[in-house]
């Protein structure tokens, strides 16, 4: 037995096993196999599959492969429950989950050990981390059970909610999707992770425990074709998805046309950021957290360092040090750093990615042994990378960091936001300017500084562009549990005749003109060379506007994504702009009236006028929060604008309509691309004249006439449009959907409204018109 003063120089560590026993023999009177949890009890067991230990390479249990019967069953006493959950006293519901909160609470051990031998990640970490913070999603939302009722007075449940989750936090990521949607008043069916099924089931006993009613959770096992099964099913009215983004790429489409409110937590490739007045020895340990926890597999994990090239050398040999040090080896060997690879399948992709870096051109540093047998893999640094190489690109979802320089904060924004993700970013330096300036530049749905993956059921979670739309924790993931009466579903339209550009019989009496589109802040004939007819009510011919096509959206989204200005502006001056319209409008109003030629002309032009009014007031007072977490940070919740956004216009109320969902864009500092009402496209054309005498810089609004659907359909698929609202058809709004997926944007479909009353104003579309990022800074000792 060596001395202590020898292991005070070695800093060696003796094994230190965790006792396993208790979930043995859990096990062990599973040993005939895991039926699926369905109405408040476990269905016999089917056609199972293995549940493995990949440390050890050993059978766990075997769980049954739900199938389509499996999940009708599940959905339907989800149905079953909701009136009954959602008539539930809110005070009643926050009992429940507090008593699901205890009893996790109770069993952290059990749960801890199971779910390191589940999934291969170290007791240290679900001891720690992972089921301490999912009591916390339970008793966080206890609390908003009691609360949501004043808090959204006129809000309620969405129903029956399907849930699928990714085998990296099994028992956490179940915890922040259940907790909410049972806190709004939702019944769920949840799917697993095939890989990691074990603590959903064991939580599904703990919900018998605590007396759930019968129904309100249910717990489907099975594969991707049960997950899909799920996500197909037309008893469910959202899907929450956690995974990776060509999976939340084809739930998109699945979905699309349904009415299903969808919420897609998906991958990421999060920059790590160095400067060179960074603490490095603090930076060296937050790459520890930010790459290696739980070997890698997690979707935020800042993956990419980026180093300030004046103190690359020194960072990377730190780190190098630092790499040595670590230990891999037996999940439950409280020891050790980092366990094991969730499956052979995953480790096979880590190392055929490795080997690609090693083709083209990155140079490999491994410095730890990892055990022979189980699906090890060692910490991994990759340097002499390339932005463009596969692996500074491709998530790997495994212990390899992936190393660049650069030498100044520009340069180190432009590599940050150099993916096609979006999920989380990582800064470090003493400067707090630099930080929050980065924080502000990085295109991250979350910013930790001088920090890595925290995480707080009391702040949101989740990403910009290919990352997924949606939050999960906080005030802003409970919303995403909740609907509104604001937006009703679209319905089938009255088919309306082609857009006709044929000569017609009688032309508009006088000088002809005909109204072009509008883009970059200048008048632009349309790229087809085309115009259409329009006429009034009455089908007596009112003039021409332009038929705008697929370039025409190509150029209105190219001079929308220079207008960076505005996104930037004040909220202050993009108030004042928005009144300076409304002042313009008031003095036109008359010629709007006569433009527009219905019976309630004379309320919309009014009611345009007050809906600018409405919005610049909120322009400034559309503010974020500051967080309660547990942890000792400001953590910050700020709305951001999309950028560019969309917006298709339905054709009732033409000029009413276009402003009240226009101006919501224009005041949280979005830049639009309009498309107008097909039936009266001159109240639109009319209005850009406004615009021009307004202070509207250039290019932050632009006006394309035309079919709306069509040009619809060319806004959904272009990757620089971020966000777009469709009011229209339901066939419209599916193809807006299924478009959608290509880019993953986010999209507000919904049919005409009365735009004259509530429906057609309020906070719900300013929400839409942002996303939040929440940016996690220190204060305090």
């Amino acid at each position: 037995m060596p001395e202590i003063k020898e292991i005070l120089q070695t800093m060696d560590y003796g094994p230190a096993p965790e006792d396993e026993s208790h979930v043995r023999a859990w096990l062990k009177s599973h040993a005939a196999g895991f039926g699926h949890f369905i109405d408040g009890a476990f269905t016999a067991p089917g056609a199972m599959f293995e549940v493995r230990n990949p440390a050890r390479d050993e059978v766990l249990a075997h769980v049954s492969q739900g199938a389509k019967v499996d999940i009708n069953k599940a959905v339907a006493a989800a149905r079953r429950a909701f009136p009954g959950w959602a008539a539930t006293p809110g005070h009643q519901r926050a009992r429940a989950l507090y008593a699901l909160a205890r009893l996790i609470q109770k069993r952290e051990r059990f749960l801890s050990v199971l779910e390191s031998l589940d999934n291969g990640k170290p007791i240290r970490e679900s001891r720690d981390i992972d089921i301490p913070l999912a009591a916390r999603h339970f008793y966080h939302h206890a609390g908003w059970a009691e609360l949501v009722a004043g808090e959204f007075p006129d809000h309620a449940p969405l129903g029956v909610c399907g849930q699928i989750i990714p085998w990296n936090f099994p028992l956490l990521i179940l915890a922040w999707k259940i907790a909410p949607a049972l806190a709004a008043g939702n019944t769920v069916v949840l799917k697993p992770a095939e890989f990691t099924p074990l603590t959903a089931l064991a939580f599904a006993e703990i919900c018998r425990e605590a007396g759930l009613p019968n129904g309100v959770v249910n717990i489907v096992t099975g594969d991707g074709a049960t997950g899909a099964a799920l996500v197909r099913n037309e008893g469910v009215d959202k899907i929450a998805f956690t995974g990776s983004t060509e999976v939340g790429r084809a739930i998109r489409e699945a979905t699309a046309g349904s009415g299903k409110k969808l919420t897609l937590e998906l991958g990421g490739k999060s920059p790590f950021i160095v400067f060179e007045d960074a603490d490095l020895d603090g930076a060296v340990e937050g790459v520890v957290d930010a790459v290696w926890l739980n070997g890698g597999q997690v979707c935020c994990a800042s993956s990419r360092l980026l180093v300030q090239a004046s103190v690359a050398d020194g960072f990377f040999a730190k780190l190098k040090r630092r790499m040595a040090a670590l230990r891999v080896g037996d999940p439950l060997d409280k020891s050790i750093d980092m366990g094991a690879i969730v499956a052979p399948v995953q480790l096979q992709r880590i190392r055929d990615l490795v080997a690609k870096g090693l083709s083209e051109g990155a140079s490999l540093h491994q410095s730890c042994a990892v055990p022979l047998g189980g699906c090890f893999y060692p910490p991994t640094l990759l340097t002499d990378v390339e932005p463009a190489a596969t692996v500074a690109q491709v998530e790997i979802f495994g212990p390899v960091a992936v190393a660049m320089t650069f030498r100044t904060p520009d340069e180190a924004v432009a590599l940050a936001n150099n993916t096609r993700y979006g999920l989380a970013a990582s800064i470090w330096t003493e400067n707090i300017d630099l930080a929050l300036d980065m924080a502000a530049k990085v295109r991250a749905g979350v910013v930790w500084v001088n920090a890595t993956n925290l995480f707080d059921a009391g702040a949101g979670f989740g990403g910009f562009r290919e990352s997924g739309f949606g939050r999960e924790g906080g005030r802003e993931g409970l919303v995403e549990y909740l609907k509104t009466p604001s937006t009703p579903r679209p319905a089938e339209a009255t088919p309306r005749a082609p857009l006709s550009c044929a000569p017609a019989e009688a032309g508009v009496p006088g000088i002809d003109r005909t109204a072009k589109l509008y883009i970059g802040g200048k008048q632009a004939r349309p790229d087809s060379g085309y115009s259409f007819a329009v006429h009034d009510s009455h089908g007596a011919p009112l003039g021409q506007a332009g038929l705008g096509n697929r370039k025409d959206i190509r150029n209105a989204v190219e001079a929308a994504a220079k207008a960076t200005g505005w996104s930037g502006a004040s909220a202050h001056n993009r108030a004042q702009v928005l009144y300076y319209v409304a002042e313009n409008l008031a003095a036109r109003e008359e010629e709007f009236v006569r433009r527009l030629g219905s019976l309630s002309a004379q309320k919309e032009v009014a009611a345009s006028i007050a809906r600018l009014f409405y919005y610049a007031a909120w322009a400034d007072k559309y503010d974020g929060r500051v967080h309660a977490t547990r942890t000792r940070h400001v953590t910050l919740a700020m709305y951001e604008p999309w950028g560019v956004m969309g917006i298709v216009c339905p054709d009732e109320a033409p000029l009413l309509a276009l402003v009240s969902l226009l101006a919501p864009a224009l005041a949280t500092g979005n830049r639009v691309i309009l498309v107008p009402s097909a039936v009266n496209p001159l109240a639109a054309t009319d209005f850009y004249q406004v615009l021009d005498t307004s202070d509207v810089p250039a290019a932050v609004v632009n006006i394309v006439t035309g079919e709306p659907d069509t040009l619809a359909k060319t806004l959904a698929e272009h990757h620089e449009v971020a966000a777009l609202w469709y009011v229209g058809s339901a066939a419209g709004g599916a193809a807006v959907e299924k478009a959608s997926a290509s880019n993953l944007k986010a999209t507000w479909i919904g049919g005409d409204r009365d735009w004259l009353s509530l429906e057609g104003h309020g906070p719900e579309y300013l929400r839409r018109a942002t996303q939040v990022k929440t940016i996690w800074v220190p204060y305090g000792e």
